[in-house]
């Protein structure tokens, strides 16, 4: 996550304060000083810092935090409030047209990811909100981007206007709106061009597709790798073309995070999207208050059960639950499970929505997701008969299976051991379900080791 070593920072800083039983001025003072250094490394606008560490300050005296016998709980409380209101403080959600389309304008650099985003926001809008969504091509500068378009559309399933290059911008738009409007879609979303850099003949082309077809959103498209510069691009455009929404690129990634939570306030416009993946589906509506969860380490139950849902039909999970926890799951059932962790996305990303998990490093998350490839590799080797039975596995079986997917008896052997360690462990949650008693052992999550 972009914010990983600001969130590592933080929990450093509030473990000390815990440690002690009062919070003096002198010893609050090296608090905020540490927080004003992890969000400047953060590449925090030094401006927000500045009203961010203050407003701290400020909330703690105010409610007599040095007073307290235990001030940490709530000077987290404090930082956690002071961030979410600089993020957005409440969710900035599209709002749909109730009797027509709902026009989205995307804009944006060149390169920076527009046109995957735009096909990332058609996936989004059909699969996950149950629009009817139609993209229209309108950077008719680069053949490539159409093209580019024209194959996410197809992927994601949904139509397209690709007039070519030979017609102007605003005249595309003007068609697409047309088409929107008499074939009753829900959402029209218009791909604009972009520049290296931002100049009048592209704000005039923009505020010239703006006039004609009064798109409900304006979306900037934005690195949250390019730090402040983020910022700067963002202000450009919104002085242009008065923005209403921000789609944050490559939160997953390495970047410092500094541009998520400086442009909300240095913009004043408000981040609507995050990007968390290079897949079509890795697209996520921005919440303030998960983000300043998942910064202060406090996980995100709330993305995690949203990821969950997507994936499992109500109806066939509950009937999966009923079966693993009376203890009558089979290696077929335990396949079915990994796949549904695996499409829900990386092992790491997910651990980190739940609270209170420990980190795993890059290197334990890519021996896990190996291990669980070997384990689908080794069950798809199998039979009928001893996905459903296991206990038919004799060593001739073992050996027949190793062979046929080019793994060891002793991989086989690991896969059998896991499937009988979760239906152990399947058996003592029924029994803690039936008696309220946790059982010994059961403080682990029970699966696939870190």
């Amino acid at each position: 996550m972009a914010f990983e070593s600001l969130s590592d920072k933080l929990s450093g800083i509030f473990k000390k304060i815990r440690g002690q039983a009062r919070l003096t001025e002198s010893n609050m003072d090296e608090m905020l000083k540490e927080i004003r250094i992890a969000l400047l490394e953060a590449d925090v606008n030094f401006k927000v810092v500045k009203e961010f560490t203050n407003n701290i300050k400020e909330k703690a005296i105010g409610q007599e935090v040095l007073l307290k016998l235990n001030p940490g709980q709530m000077l987290v409380k404090i930082v956690h409030d002071e961030l979410v209101d600089l993020l957005g403080s409440e969710d900035s959600e599209i709002h749909y047209a109730t009797t027509r389309p709902t026009i989205i304008m995307m804009v944006g650099l060149q390169g920076s990811g527009k046109t995957t985003s735009t096909g990332k926001l058609a996936y989004l809008m059909k699969n996950k909100l149950k629009k009817k969504v139609l993209l229209a091509a309108g950077d008719v500068y680069r053949p490539a981007a159409i093209d580019q378009l024209a194959q996410i559309a197809e992927s994601v399933g949904v139509d397209l206007v690709n007039l070519g290059t030979k017609i102007s911008p605003v005249d595309i738009a003007i068609k697409a709106k047309e088409k929107a409007f008499n074939e009753h879609y829900d959402v029209l979303i218009i791909d604009t061009a972009g520049r290296l850099q931002i100049d009048e003949q592209l704000m005039d082309e923009l505020n010239n597709i703006k006039a004609a077809v009064s798109p409900d959103e304006i979306l900037l498209l934005v690195d949250a790798m390019a730090g402040q510069d983020a910022v700067n691009v963002a202000n450009a455009f919104n002085d242009k073309l008065s923005l209403t929404g921000v789609i944050m690129s490559k939160l997953d990634g390495d970047a410092r995070g500094g541009a998520a939570l400086s442009i909300r306030h240095m913009t004043g416009v408000p981040i609507k999207f995050a990007g968390v993946g290079e897949k079509m589906g890795d697209l996520d509506i921005f919440h303030p208050d998960r983000m300043a969860d998942r910064i202060l380490g406090m996980g995100d139950v709330m993305t995690l059960v949203e990821k969950a849902q997507e994936e499992m039909d109500e109806k066939e999970a509950r009937k999966s639950v009923n079966k693993m926890m009376s203890g009558k799951f089979d290696l077929e059932d335990m396949l079915d499970q990994m796949r549904k962790v695996q499409r829900m996305g990386n092992l790491g990303g997910l651990m980190k929505l739940i609270p209170g998990m420990p980190k795993i490093s890059p290197e334990q998350q890519a021996a896990a997701e190996k291990e669980m490839r070997n384990f689908e590799v080794i069950i798809n080797s199998m039979t009928p008969e001893e996905r459903h039975n296991p206990t038919v596995f004799k060593y001739s079986r073992k050996v027949r299976v190793a062979n046929g997917c080019g793994k060891s008896i002793a991989d086989v052997n690991k896969v059998l051991k896991k499937y009988d360690q979760m239906k152990e462990m399947m058996k003592q949650m029924e029994t803690y379900r039936k008696t309220g008693r946790m059982p010994p052992g059961m403080g682990g999550m029970g699966g696939f080791p870190m």
